[in-house]
């Protein structure tokens, strides 16, 4: 394994950092669990970032994508009629809830919502662009500039003009202490005054999370984008709703992570989770702004045959299985059963919705965001059997999206072992 550490060293970017201070090399999975080079098996509470959605080796996926490599097709692109593709856009189009809705597939969520940036900019005639603070919507020049976390900015030059909301800073001084209902004034109040000084008079959109996944799973009060959107309405700009880490059904409550907010936005994104691990992301959106832009455009890996396969067996195994009532049920047993962690003076919240799980980690003392903290309990829980993630805005959140096949057996036991980790780490900084 050292040997490999030092070949990706050599040979990969500084900045693709690596979790553990002994990286691990997935060899093979089953379930909701997978096996390392060593041998080693653990409970994956973060499935290749929120991506093995039903678990590993799901029978109905791999045979699906198995007959259609078996065509010996596995490439044609768009300029080719591709069933499996038409098939699965109709689909999400139906689920989407946006009226005459319209499918384009990419490879990756980043592609996604630069596509979705490109049809609300040409649709308004404009490069101005509303955001939320902590947000992040992927690596790419254009999905950067949108981003609300300094962490992972790596560049100040952008091709869109971006103007940051307030949504989920509720612990900030300015808010602390609000009720929902307060709070969402104070936010609209500050979108209004945003509009009136901020910007020119034309405004593309706004593009949002319903939960910031890389921002440590913070979400905004139910209800805050359908006060937007009653705002944004006013003045014609756009909605687009990033639904990457939060759709079919992750959050429980709903199928697309809007829902929780009663609105139903002009485009949505998503990626990650559709195909169960192989690449596909895409963008469901008004048919009117689809079909809008003027130029000509493929897609030549997006919605490959291979991929829609693999999409087409998820969506089917989770509507089949009702994976979002699971993921309402298994999530509430987690959420509740971590939650008396905040007792100790190491956990400054618990929070989540449906299969999405944040820890936050903070100095005992003073309360200050604490990465070492997450660090430290992200390898005790590996020391245990458990895998589990890490974001935030100061990086000391702990993440954990299970796949939404997740058993109560196994919900009970990776909650154990969560909290034995973070126990753990609380005893050897507190001495308690």
């Amino acid at each position: 394994m050292s040997d490999l550490r030092a070949r990706h060293h050599a040979v990969m970017p500084s900045w693709l950092s690596l979790y553990y201070d002994t990286p691990m090399e997935v060899v093979s999975g089953q379930g909701a669990r997978v096996t390392d080079a060593d041998g080693h098996t653990y409970l994956d509470f973060f499935c290749g970032i929120v991506t093995n959605m039903l678990g590993y080796d799901v029978a109905e996926v791999r045979e699906a994508v198995e007959r259609q490599l078996a065509s010996g097709v596995v490439h044609t692109s768009t300029l080719y009629l591709i069933r499996g593709q038409v098939e699965v856009a109709e689909r999400i189009a139906r689920l989407s809830g946006i009226p005459d809705a319209k499918v384009f597939f990419t490879n990756s969520g980043t592609e996604a919502n630069e596509t979705a940036l490109l049809l609300a900019t040409h649709a308004r005639g404009t490069d101005q662009v509303l955001a939320m603070r902590n947000s992040y919507h992927g690596r790419s020049y254009g999905t950067v500039a949108v981003t609300g976390n300094r962490g992972w900015k790596n560049s100040s030059l952008s091709p869109l003009n971006a103007h940051y909301l307030h949504g989920t800073d509720r612990d900030a001084p300015a808010f602390r202490g609000m009720s929902d209902a307060a709070y969402i004034d104070a936010c609209v109040a500050d979108l209004r005054d945003v509009l009136a000084t901020a910007t020119a008079a034309n405004v593309a959109c706004l593009i949002a999370e319903p939960v910031q996944g890389v921002g440590g799973f913070a979400m905004a009060p139910d209800g805050l984008f359908a006060a937007y959107k009653e705002v944004l309405d006013e003045q014609g700009i756009l909605f687009i709703s990033d639904e990457v880490q939060t759709g079919w059904g992750r959050t429980g409550s709903s199928f697309w992570g809007i829902g929780n907010h009663g609105v139903t936005p002009d485009a949505m994104t998503f990626a990650k989770g559709l195909g169960n691990g192989f690449a596909v992301g895409g963008v469901v959106a008004r048919g009117d702004l689809m079909d809008a832009l003027p130029a000509k455009g493929v897609s030549t890996f997006g919605g490959n045959p291979v991929a829609m396969a693999a999409a087409g067996a998820t969506i089917d195994y989770v509507l089949e299985h009702d994976l979002q009532a699971n993921a309402a049920r298994v999530g509430s047993l987690l959420i509740e059963g971590v939650g008396h962690l905040t007792e100790l003076s190491t956990v400054g919240a618990v929070r989540g919705r449906g299969l999405m799980l944040a820890v936050e980690m903070v100095d005992p003392g003073s309360g200050a965001p604490a990465p070492s903290l997450a660090t430290a309990v992200m390898e005790r829980a590996r020391e245990r059997g458990l895998l589990v993630g890490k974001g935030g805005l100061h990086d000391n959140v702990l993440r954990m999206s299970p796949p939404l096949t997740l058993t109560e057996e196994d919900a009970r036991e990776g909650r154990d072992l969560l909290v034995e980790a973070v126990t753990a780490v609380h005893g050897e900084v507190t001495g308690a």
